[in-house]
């Protein structure tokens, strides 16, 4: 190989390497503000990336009922998931019970074989994502297998009550209103409730959703809290928030 072909061999592995792993003060997926690129995954504790994030992180430790209400991307489901394994963790629930509606995204995704588990799987995976993100697989089956973590749709929540429990109701934006009003009143003694959801962004038909008219008539009462992420909360790729700007 020659000089000129060693040169250019060197140059292309080095914009490799430079595009695997940003110079310090370049966006990362992991690390916002540049520096500290190590996984955030089993971290303990979870710290805000905006200030509407940290808005959300306060008003689930000081209220018992909140709605997180933002486009894709904000980092709701993720941040009520995180402090659900901070509280399970520090004994101050017995159980995370972890909720969302079984709708399909426009497509019809017709009979799937296998149990009811194995055809809600698809539905609820999601919420499997986050808990392993945070707790790693081997944790969840063990959570799972001894009912510290429960996982169901929302058609198995009527009729019971949640006491010492951190519920997350993810996806709220394809609830009707009257599925949101029987899932808040599902809230027991020591427990903390997240609904998160985008109301833009329902896959329903229009003007079914319920979750804009429940967090509007909720906002009133001081003990709920009602957060709105917007587009500069977003901390997915840059793409997403300039995305959502104009689509």
């Amino acid at each position: 190989m020659g000089k000129r072909s060693a040169r250019r061999a060197a140059s292309n592995q080095e914009a490799k390497v430079r595009a695997l792993y940003p110079r310090e003060g370049e966006w990362h997926p992991l690390n916002a503000h540049g520096g500290d690129n190590r996984d955030q995954a089993y971290r303990r504790k979870v710290k805000p990336m905006s200030a509407g994030q940290e808005a959300l992180l306060q008003a689930i430790d000081t209220k018992n009922l909140v709605l997180a209400l933002g486009p894709a991307g904000t980092g709701k489901t993720y941040l009520a998931i995180a402090k659900a394994v901070e509280a399970l963790e520090a004994r101050e629930v017995e159980r995370i019970v972890l909720t969302r509606p079984a709708v399909e995204a426009g497509e019809n995704l017709g009979f799937l074989p296998g149990g009811v588990e194995s055809k809600l799987q698809p539905y609820l995976r999601p919420l499997y994502d986050a808990l392993t993100d945070r707790l790693g697989n081997k944790r969840v089956k063990m959570a799972l297998g001894e009912g510290l973590i429960e996982i169901a749709p929302v058609g198995f929540m009527r009729g019971r009550t949640l006491n010492n429990a951190f519920v997350v109701i993810d996806e709220a934006q394809n609830c009707t209103y009257g599925q949101i009003k029987m899932l808040i009143t599902r809230l027991g003694w020591s427990s903390t409730m997240v609904l998160t959801g985008d109301p833009d962004q329902s896959d329903l038909l229009p003007g079914v959703s319920g979750l804009g008219e429940i967090a509007h008539r909720l906002a009133a009462l001081e003990d709920i809290g009602v957060v709105e992420l917007e587009d500069a909360d977003i901390v997915r790729h840059p793409l997403v928030a300039s995305m959502l700007t104009v689509i």
